[in-house]
């Protein structure tokens, strides 16, 4: 079994989806990205900018499958309409923890939690291609990897 911090460091990971196994409980499913060997040439409004080499499902990697025992609140956004916000402060590359966020903000505005009912909670975020990630969770994630 792995653990969520030695997610940290990785780059560049596909989300593949979710479900919902029990009433509040989460399974989220990623995958390992692999940049093509085989370049292809980048034209954006008849414009050349040279050779790109597309990112792609790496298909030999295990999917990491991240469960939630319960949760608080989670989205799923597009990640093309999302910017950079220095206001967030957070541990990670894509997969993250966050001290401050935009997202705790909405929770704490949104929801009654606190940090007396349910508890201490914490934010995870994973900033994939194409999409990102938000958890606010009192329940510590549990990751294994499971054969595609």
């Amino acid at each position: 079994m792995l653990e969520y911090k030695g997610l940290m460091e990785l780059k560049d990971v596909f989300f593949f989806g979710l479900t919902e196994p029990k009433v509040n409980e989460l399974k989220l499913y990623f995958s390992r990205s692999k940049m093509s060997d085989t370049p292809e040439r980048l034209i954006i409004d008849k414009k050349e900018f040279g050779d790109s080499y597309s990112i792609n499902a790496d298909k030999n990697s295990p999917i990491i499958q991240i469960d939630f025992q319960s949760y608080i609140a989670y989205s799923v956004r597009n990640e093309s309409f999302t910017v950079w916000d220095d206001y967030e402060e957070f541990e990670g590359m894509i997969f993250r923890v966050y001290k401050k966020s935009r997202y705790l903000d909405f929770v704490s505005v949104g929801t009654f939690a606190t940090e007396d009912f349910p508890g201490p909670f914490k934010h995870y975020g994973i900033s994939c291609l194409d999409h990102i990630v938000d958890i606010v969770t009192i329940s510590e994630p549990v990751v294994t990897e499971v054969k595609r």
